[in-house]
């Protein structure tokens, strides 16, 4: 019995040790892991951007002033990118929601009126720029006031689903432009996220703001190497009109005649566009990273005369590893390949 009795003494006071061997090697590893920097990181707002272009953009505005969420991956098609229940809560859990506008995120158009009706903050940057229509050459003042809202943007939506009818999403493929967004998401940043310093703010914008100027000026340059007759761009579908306006470029088509890479071309617009293709001389069909090439091959293999298809980065970022792995390196690439292939 006193054996018995002196064993569970034993056996009592070795896990009594144990327990309190836990417990101090917890405590320690505690000190370790949840650091200052950490607990400053969860108390930070909560910004969510769309795309990842957008995503980029604001990373870099906001610096380490808040945490910011990219729901569309790198090489997602904004067209037909679908979220996951994960990313459905982000949207509507976020503080502040950044999205491109216009229709771009097809995908995404009932989460993002779910997110406002629940009253999480939205900023659509296509409404801090001025616009160009599908059917138009040059781009649309109408509706378009001193404060740079664009009555068009007003139905997520868009015409047609931002088809050939309404106003073109892809602002972006400017920098003057995306600097115009940035400063739209600037003051609403301020107005709209509490705990974000203004000043600190101000000055990561300005930083940026001077980078994409550099950024406009390179490319500007770039592009003089290519006489203006030779100006001309072929697409996949209808993205490139910002860049080409901006930098004085033709666009004379597209295998998808429209905005959004989920429309579809017939036969007659292929051929129509493979003979605009041999009477220009174009020497070079763009498509992108982020949809399938393979309708652009065809109308290339159908032109024939070493019609170059060349890819470039125009609805996403490239991998971290890539030539475009920021907005800044997306547009130098892109305007090098361009140049390349036309010059």
């Amino acid at each position: 019995m006193y054996k018995r009795e002196s064993g569970m003494a034993e056996r009592a006071l070795s896990i009594l040790v144990l327990a309190v061997t836990l417990i101090v090697v917890a405590s320690g590893c505690g000190t370790e892991e949840p650091t200052e920097a950490g607990s400053d990181q969860a108390d930070l707002p909560t910004i969510v951007a769309t795309t990842n272009i957008l995503g980029d953009v604001v990373a870099e505005m906001v610096g380490e002033q808040a945490n910011v969420v990219t729901i569309m991956p790198v090489g997602a098609d904004p067209h037909d990118f679908q979220p996951s229940a994960q990313q459905v809560d982000q949207l509507l859990n976020a503080d502040a929601l950044i999205i491109n506008g216009g229709g771009f995120e097809e995908g995404l158009l009932d989460v993002i009126d779910s997110a406002e009706q629940a009253g999480v903050p939205t900023f659509r940057s296509l409404e801090a720029v001025s616009t160009i229509n599908f059917d138009d050459e040059g781009h649309d003042d109408e509706g378009h006031d001193d404060d740079g809202d664009d009555e068009h943007s007003d139905d997520e939506h868009g015409d047609d689903e931002h088809g050939h009818d309404g106003v073109d999403p892809h602002f972006f493929t400017d920098p003057a432009r995306m600097a115009d967004a940035v400063n739209g998401i600037e003051s609403f940043l301020i107005d709209e996220v509490a705990g974000l310093n203004a000043d600190l703010l101000a000055d990561s914008v300005a930083t940026y703001e001077g980078e994409l100027e550099a950024l406009d000026a390179e490319v500007s340059e770039l592009v003089a190497e290519v006489p203006v007759e030779d100006r001309i761009l072929v697409m996949n579908h209808d993205v490139f009109s910002y860049f080409a306006e901006r930098y004085d470029f033709e666009f004379v088509g597209a295998a998808i005649p429209t905005g959004t890479t989920v429309g579809s071309a017939s036969a007659n617009d292929l051929a129509n566009l493979a003979d605009t293709i041999e009477a220009e001389g174009v020497p070079a069909i763009f498509t992108e990273t982020s949809s399938s090439s393979e309708l652009v091959d065809t109308l290339a293999a159908e032109v024939g005369n070493d019609v170059a298809v060349v890819e470039l980065y125009a609805e996403s970022l490239g991998q971290p590893d890539s030539e475009a792995a920021t907005y800044l390196d997306m547009m130098r690439t892109n305007a090098t390949r361009i140049v390349d292939a036309l010059g």
